[in-house]
């Protein structure tokens, strides 16, 4: 199965989980996408939910990184 083929729940978590284990990561859509192998509409939705649950949030330079201060 495909990277992208993945349950969105399964691409939330692991997003979170690489966040969690490199304090101060701080990546734009694109480098998520090259990063992880994961289609344009699957990363939105991920970053949507992480941004709605108060784990990321957007930088003035378009990164997202993680809202407990750390990054």
């Amino acid at each position: 199965m495909p990277a992208s083929e993945e349950p969105l729940t399964e691409w939330i978590n692991r997003v979170r989980g690489e966040y969690l284990e490199m304090p101060g990561l701080s990546l734009t859509t694109w480098q998520m996408r090259r990063l992880w192998r994961i289609d344009a509409r699957t990363c939105e939705a991920v970053v949507d939910a992480l941004v709605a649950s108060g784990f990321l949030y957007r930088c003035a330079n378009q990164t997202y990184a993680r809202s407990d201060g750390l990054a």
